[in-house]
């Protein structure tokens, strides 16, 4: 008998040469559990999406409850379904009355579609606006909002009509012209290694956008729900998008994305022509239902008020000559390195030793720290322990 292992190999589309390998068979909170039963402390989260951690007991009930009561009925937009509604109804509670109107889909990446669709039927305009180092998904048109390099090698012609500006430079705002449908930017630059943005040009952006008409795309699928010490990351600068980017934390592990802007806006796909977006099993009432349970915990438990501390207490413990410096707001950090070969001989040592990591695409000599926002004070300083152990051992 075939190995699960094999069987990966032989059957499972790979997306690099050399896959982690790692076997999982469960996970709790802040935990994954290999094959032989060896826990590991998730620094990660499934890349910003077990905020909540993994199988939280609320959000196995919600969607136990909702898989027993119905599961898909019909394409999204066209029947009432209660969880679509209530998730869609508690959203626009937390958010701008300009942020009142959600549409659900499967993933981040299609939530990039959508908003890109949005934003040129909206305005009657062709052209966008992205940031250098930016990470928006992998299909096709989300793809063209990143700068051509390593990673979209080979899979043009992208898009055209797209510009790229570089992250909190103020003078490349110019860009933005009454020829621009939208500008997408991530309040924090999650695969440039968590760069955040200066109140000052986050400020100086919103006004721009103003002058020109142009709508402003904040993607927060990395940084929204919590994960930068507020619910939202543009909380931090006292203003708000036109259009706001979710995914990954929002489904408590579960696969959800969303779109979500004012009804006037969002109420131009609806006619001329209608079905101006359409998505099969975007809203998934399961998904829905988790999503729901998930911002309830976050909520109710007030998880976010302590994640900026938390995030405080991996700077102050993660302290060591080969740390050049550690970026971030709240529990999205990036601790940086001489060079990707150190960077990855640590990551891979902390893994042998119990703690989960990663790098980042266009910042790879950076080690990324995301966990579940559940983590406690406690399984903070022993994975700090555990890193700062595995950086002596690989560069003494």
């Amino acid at each position: 008998m075939l190995t699960q292992r094999q069987l990966f190999l032989q059957h499972n589309a790979q997306t690099s040469p050399e896959p982690l390998m790692l076997e999982f068979i469960r996970a709790k909170g802040v935990y994954i559990y290999d094959s032989s039963n060896k826990k590991h402390l998730d620094l990660i989260a499934g890349i910003g999406v077990s905020n909540v951690g993994h199988c939280h007991p609320a959000v196995v009930k919600a969607i136990q409850e909702q898989a027993e009561t119905y599961m898909h009925l019909m394409v999204y937009g066209e029947y009432i379904q209660t969880p679509q509604v209530n998730f869609a109804k508690a959203l626009a509670d937390i958010l701008p009355e300009s942020l009142s109107c959600t549409y659900f889909l499967n993933s981040g990446t299609e939530a990039v579609e959508g908003a890109m669709k949005l934003a040129k039927r909206y305005t009657g305009r062709k052209g966008f606006i992205a940031c250098k180092n930016a990470y928006h998904g992998s299909t096709h048109g989300a793809e063209s909002l990143m700068e051509s390099d390593f990673y979209s090698s080979g899979y043009g012609p992208f898009l055209p009509h797209v510009q790229f500006i570089t992250h909190n430079n103020v003078a490349d705002l110019d860009k933005i012209t009454s020829e621009i449908a939208a500008v997408f930017i991530e309040p924090i630059q999650g695969e440039a290694g968590i760069c955040v943005a200066d109140l000052t040009y986050m400020q100086a952006l919103r006004a721009k956008c103003d002058s020109t008409g142009t709508l402003l795309i904040f993607d927060e699928i990395q940084s929204g729900f919590g994960r930068s010490g507020k619910m939202f990351a543009f909380e931090h600068y006292n203003i708000a998008p036109d259009v706001l980017l979710l995914a990954k934390g929002i489904g408590g592990g579960m696969p959800i994305g969303a779109f979500i802007s004012s009804f006037e806006i969002m109420s131009v796909l609806s006619h001329t022509p209608i079905l101006g977006h359409m998505t099969t099993f975007g809203g998934h009432p399961v998904c829905c239902a988790a999503g729901l349970a998930t911002l309830k915990i976050l909520t109710e438990d007030k998880i976010v008020d302590e994640v900026e501390e938390k995030g405080q207490l991996f700077k102050q413990l993660l302290v060591h000559p080969a740390i050049k410096e550690i970026r971030g707001k709240g529990l999205m950090l990036a601790v940086e390195f001489e060079s990707f070969e150190i960077n990855k001989k640590i990551i891979d040592a902390c893994i042998l030793d119990g703690v989960l990591s990663d790098w980042f695409l266009h910042c790879s000599n950076s080690m990324r720290i995301a966990p579940p926002l559940i983590i406690t004070k406690a399984e903070i300083e022993e994975a700090c322990q555990i890193i700062l152990k595995n950086i002596n051992l690989v560069t003494s």
